[in-house]
């Protein structure tokens, strides 16, 4: 496992692989890991030749500067939780090394990111897709590993790679819970204990949710689900829509014919939770 802080230096070693033949997996992380980033790890050293994993907090996906300030760092524990899955480089930039200059790049998702997390966060997947991008260009992974989480991010990353005409094969990967069912996130160190409780309230009422489908229509679902979590104190819900899988669109019957998916926003205190479930 070597470390690589230096994008010439990756691009030169990733360079020589490849002129060998090897294939290369591609895990990008912004560091805070948990065992849904290390099982993305995992996949990528079983399917790949070569596996780099990225740790960098990306400034320009937050649109809340004292979220970035607040984002969990902790790498000495990152990298010893990198060993026991043997990856086969660890990139780690600082910000003037992938930011040598202003990048101005805009992206056109089509109306990908003008809803639920684009239309709260504004500008937050332009700076994925500015990050990903110049990650993409680097490593030049035959296959790059994502978790289900941020199901929109996936969507917006797949849709990045078609307008950039990029040959890199994007994997999805299922969500990672804890055993009380809450989605793993680097977001979740930030809880404290009576936060963290309460907040497996919001995969509680997503898998209740799944069940009572067959009993409520669309709309009588998701006021449902507000209701729910807005019952206990400690959550506030942001959004919950049930969109298609593809277009990220909100139906308006079961019956439609396409797959479903329930993606919710919830602040817990200061802190933002995402999750989802298909139906």
């Amino acid at each position: 496992m070597e470390i690589i802080k230096l994008v010439a230096e990756a691009k030169g070693k990733i360079s020589k692989l490849k002129k060998e033949g090897k294939s290369i997996g591609f895990v990008p992380t912004m560091g805070a890991l948990h065992d849904g980033h290390l099982s993305l790890t995992a996949e990528s050293v079983k399917k790949n030749d070569i596996t780099v994993v990225s740790i960098f907090v990306n400034p320009t996906q937050f649109n809340n500067p004292n979220d970035l300030e607040t984002y969990p760092r902790c790498i000495d524990a990152d990298l010893e939780k990198l060993s026991e899955y043997h990856p086969d480089f660890i990139f780690i930039p600082e910000v003037e090394e992938m930011y040598p200059e202003p990048d101005t790049r805009v992206f056109d998702f089509g109306h990908l990111d003008l809803v639920m997390e684009g239309k709260n966060r504004p500008g937050h997947f332009n700076g994925v897709a500015q990050v990903v991008s110049k990650l993409f260009d680097i490593v030049t992974p035959d296959n790059a590993y994502f978790g289900q989480k941020d199901f929109q991010q996936v969507a917006v990353i797949k849709q990045m790679v078609r307008e950039l005409k990029s040959s890199v094969n994007v994997v999805p990967c299922p969500i990672i819970r804890e055993k009380d069912g809450l989605a793993m996130s680097s977001r979740n160190l930030l809880l404290d204990e009576e936060q963290r409780k309460n907040a497996s309230k919001i995969s509680e009422t997503l898998f209740k949710a799944c069940n009572l489908a067959a009993e409520f229509s669309v709309n009588e679902l998701k006021a449902w689900v507000v209701d729910e979590i807005n019952k206990n104190p400690y959550l506030s819900i942001e959004y919950f829509e049930i969109v298609d899988d593809t277009y990220l669109q909100p139906i308006e019957s079961w019956d439609e014919n396409n797959v479903k998916v329930g993606c919710i926003t919830v602040q817990v205190g200061k802190i933002r939770l995402i999750d989802n479930i298909t139906f």
